[in-house]
């Protein structure tokens, strides 16, 4: 069961849930993003939405993603997004920016530059992050 923070509005798995308390909307964090990557949020949005037990929320920075923990985070910047994941191991796959051991789990980035960079295989990176958590 969800609880919905009275001051900033954002859906929290439990009351009083510690967070960044800042209300801040969907459209102002893609404020100044390409037509292309708005797009690409929608996608995701939309396939991600539909999984058991998922929250999605706005933060100063971020879409966040929650199932039992936060799996899944999209962070706007300047020209592409920064979509940040989780695996139990060090993934291969040239796509991945980043990957940092973080308490026994890989933490991963992806720079999305474009829509076509959204394949399949980064919503199975997603997908992954999700059932580890």
């Amino acid at each position: 069961m969800s609880w919905i923070c009275p001051k900033c509005e954002r859906e929290l798995k439990k009351p009083n849930q510690m967070h960044y308390c800042i209300r801040v909307s969907l459209d102002d964090l893609l404020k100044g993003q390409s037509e292309e990557l708005v797009l690409a949020v929608d996608k995701l949005l939309a396939e991600i939405a539909d999984w058991e037990g998922v929250t999605i929320s706005c933060s100063k920075n971020y879409i966040v993603f929650v199932r039992n923990q936060t799996f899944f985070l999209i962070k706007p910047m300047k020209g592409l997004l920064d979509l940040k994941f989780y695996s139990a191991k060090l993934p291969e796959d040239s796509m991945v920016t980043k990957s940092t051991l973080y308490s026994k789990k890989y933490e991963n980035h992806i720079r999305l530059t474009s829509l076509d960079k959204l394949t399949p295989l980064v919503f199975a990176l997603i997908k992954q992050s999700y059932d580890l958590l």
